[in-house]
């Protein structure tokens, strides 16, 4: 997976910037991290979601991870709400494997 599966065309300028931004972070892990989960929502998130979401984009990418990977303790502004949806969001990978047992 090198970048957004999903086509921006239906979406508003707020949320293909968001889309785009979440895909072009800096470090790889993030990309994908953030990426897949936006790929997914970013269509049905509120605005006060979009708001939270270009909150948690601000933080610094190294920050993130540790985060998301348990390595640092998530601080308590983003324990709750869309940071946790994040953490806990895993992308269904079978489409990419659907060969692999023929």
């Amino acid at each position: 997976m090198t970048g957004t599966t999903r086509s921006s065309a239906e979406i508003d300028p707020r949320r293909k910037r968001i889309l785009f931004r979440c895909w072009h972070r800096g470090i790889r892990e993030m990309d994908l991290v953030l990426g897949s989960f936006a790929d997914a929502e970013i269509a049905t998130l509120s605005e006060i979601e979009l708001d939270e979401l270009e909150r948690i984009m601000a933080e610094e990418d190294n920050d993130l991870i540790k985060w998301v990977t348990g390595e640092r303790p998530v601080p308590e502004e983003f324990r709750d709400g869309l940071f946790a949806r994040i953490a806990a969001y895993r992308p269904d990978f079978s489409p990419l494997f659907k060969d692999a047992s023929a």
